[in-house]
This record gives structure tokens, sequence and C-alpha cells, in this order.
């Protein structure tokens, strides 16, 4: 059978195995998927045995997104852009690394949340392996403005600069305005706000101030369950619309599922019912 796994530590909360399950039973195919806790200091180990062993694939989750990028043998275009990677395909001993966490996330702000992100002006927090995934993607749909916020104000200024010198982004730079701001020197207010810091993993504040939420604004964590929790109550609390990363994470997955079995998987249906299931 055809084995596929999620690698990370922690890793036990992963609802992956649940979703490719049910893609797997709705769309006819025959395939095994499970969690894998992986050792801080045993990515390459754990991913060269996967390897040997004859595994198909795996997704890649908290903290090895950018290990999985610099061990794959081969990247796409926008796991390159992001040096990150979330999902890598095993084949003839080689891995191939993409990055399916962006278009996952636009997919579901407009997809499921229904919100068109051509013209909003968009605020990106954080700077690790989660926003370098979902900045290309974002880009792409043409917002009106986009301004990436992190604690450690280098490393989204790095960030930016490279998907600035991208020769596929050149076009769309024309019309969208890239920059980055400090954390907590923001200037005017966002359609949709996106939580990609460790804040609601590790049950910290919100780590901007709520005046950045425009009144009716989406407000996205791109984390899902309990976690969230915090964020979520912030939002609400500041007139915004609230929205967990449970969309996204169907939607990468999906995303996922077609790379490697060629055929896509419905995601709407999947994520009404991990919804149901959760609640």
């Amino acid at each position: 059978m055809d084995r596929y796994f999620v690698l990370g530590n922690p890793v036990a909360h992963s609802k992956s195995p649940l979703i490719h399950a049910r893609f797997a039973d709705l769309t006819g195919q025959v395939l095994q998927y499970q969690r894998l806790l992986t050792p801080l200091d045993g990515f390459a180990c754990t991913l060269a045995q996967l390897v040997h062993d004859g595994a198909c694939g795996c997704n890649v989750t908290v903290p090895f997104k950018f290990e999985a990028y610099r061990a794959a043998s081969t990247q796409t275009d926008r796991a390159q852009l992001a040096q990150a990677a979330n999902t890598l395909t095993f084949s003839n001993g080689m891995v191939h690394a993409d990055n399916t966490d962006g278009v996952g996330l636009v997919k579901d702000i407009q997809n499921n949340a229904g919100v068109l992100l051509a013209g909003c002006d968009v605020l990106l927090i954080g700077a690790g392996g989660a926003a370098a995934g979902a900045l290309g993607p974002l880009l792409a749909a043409k917002p009106r403005r986009l301004v990436l916020v992190n604690r450690t104000r280098a490393r989204a200024d790095d960030l930016v600069a490279r998907h600035k010198a991208h020769a596929s982004l050149r076009q769309v730079l024309q019309k969208t305005e890239l920059l980055t701001a400090d954390l907590h020197g923001l200037a005017g207010s966002f359609d949709v706000v996106i939580n990609a810091s460790a804040s609601s993993l590790t049950g910290g504040e919100v780590p901007v101030d709520s005046a950045v939420l425009k009144p009716g604004a989406l407000a996205c964590d791109m984390m899902y369950g309990p976690a969230t929790a915090g964020f979520m109550a912030w939002a609400q609390a500041h007139g915004a619309t609230p929205r967990d990363g449970l969309g996204m994470l169907v939607e990468q997955a999906a995303e996922a599922f077609e790379l490697w079995r060629k055929v896509r998987p419905p995601s709407a249906q999947v994520l009404q019912e991990m919804r149901a299931l959760l609640a």
C-alpha cells in the first residue's frame, strides 16, 4: 500500500491523517497516511529512512519546513520563493519539495470565506515558515497593499526583499504595494489580518493592536483548534470576523493530495465534515 506521513514535533494534534483518509475514500484511492513524531535533531535521518523504506511522500509541519526545503533534491518555484517546504514527494530515491501552504490559505479565504483579496489591504503577521509559504500566493491574489510585520523586523525585510526580486512577481508588484513595518508601529487598518506568528501555538497575546482591524475585517489565524481561542476572541471583540486555520489545512492538504495522486479531492465537503466533527 502507498504510504504517506506527516512529520512534526509536536504532531499528535494533527488532523491530516483524518483529512487524507477522507480524501482517499471520496476519490477511490488506496493509501495509508500516518503521523510521525520526529526528533528535533532527527529530521534528516527520519526523512532518509522513509525514502529507504519506500514511502511515497510526506507533509511537514512545525518546526521542520525550512529543513525540509534544504533536504530536498529538487524544489518547485513556490518552494524556492518561500525557501520552506510542507509537501515532499519521493521518487527513485529523490526528494521533491513543494509548498502548498500559501495556495491553501488563499483558496480558503477566497473560496470558503468568500473574501476576494484583489484590491484589499492585507496584514501578514510573522516571518517564519508559515508566512514564507503564504507570501507569494497572497501577492499573486493582487491585494492593493500587503504589509509584513515580525518581532524581528530584519527577517520580514529579508523575506520581502526575496519576493521583490523574484521574476514571477514583477508584474504583480506593479499593482501591489509590498511593505514591512514595525510590529508596534503600524499605520492604518486592514481588510484582512493573517496571524502566521507563533503566538497561538505558544499561548501568547495577539502581537498587534486592535487598531489594525477595519470594521468587519477578516481575521485569520493559521493555527486551528483550541490554540486559536485567544486570537478568535480578540478578533470578535473588536468587530472583525474571526477564522481559524482549519480551512487552510484542508485546502493545502487537497493541493498535496492532488500532487501525489493526480486527482482533486472535494475539499469543501471535507472541510464541512471536519468542522462538524471538531464541533
